[in-house]
């Protein structure tokens, strides 16, 4: 399967002020160009090109570094911007999500404080995540493209720390930008389409 560019699932507008749209341009038109473009060179190299993107990433991991940066980061990035909306955030989450975000990571405000601190204490590039291993929800972080699907979990939120995901807009503030994140641009209703497909 190719791996392909993805339309924004808004304008380039539509997360300001938490997102600017230069932010959004270089971001997704350039850096998820190149991993797209870099990554289907390498899957057709490793002669992987047929397989799904999940396969791709799990098969590349620890055996082909350079196929398994360029799988992970797409697959990170096509979740990554509909993780996110137009006047979206906050502490109203659906029916669902409210259950298990209150049973397995402490409520919404224990979630935020801890999602947060992921976020800031990844050292150097990568992402923070929810995701659901064994059945329940847990927040995690992984360095550059690493995501849980390699740990044995699936992502249902992921916020990207590479600095070009917020020093146009936030310069060396990263807590200001997950704040941010979490506050006024998580689309809640794909993190539970997330959810139910993982439980």
């Amino acid at each position: 399967m190719a791996f392909e560019l993805p339309a924004l699932p808004y304008d380039y507008e539509a997360l300001q002020p938490y997102m600017s749209r230069e932010t959004l341009e270089y971001h997704h038109d350039k850096h998820h160009k190149a991993y797209v473009d870099k990554g289907n060179e390498l899957a057709a190299q490793a002669g992987m090109e047929n397989l799904s993107l999940e396969e791709i990433v799990k098969q590349s991991y620890g055996k082909n570094q350079a196929l398994f940066n360029n799988a992970g980061q797409h697959y990170n990035h096509i979740h990554f911007w509909k993780w996110m909306k137009k006047g979206g955030g906050g502490k109203s989450l659906p029916g669902a999500l409210q259950n298990a975000f209150d049973s397995d990571l402490g409520g919404y405000d224990k979630f935020k404080s801890d999602f947060v601190a992921a976020g800031v204490g990844q050292f150097g590039s990568g992402w923070a995540w929810v995701a659901v291993k064994n059945g329940k929800l847990e927040i995690m972080k992984t360095p550059n493209g690493e995501n849980p699907l390699v740990h044995g979990a699936t992502p249902i939120l992921g916020v990207d720390v590479w600095e070009h995901s917020y020093y146009i807009d936030y310069r060396n503030a990263r807590p200001k930008y997950l704040e941010a994140f979490v506050d006024n641009l998580i689309n809640w209703d794909h993190v539970l389409e997330c959810y139910e497909k993982a439980s």
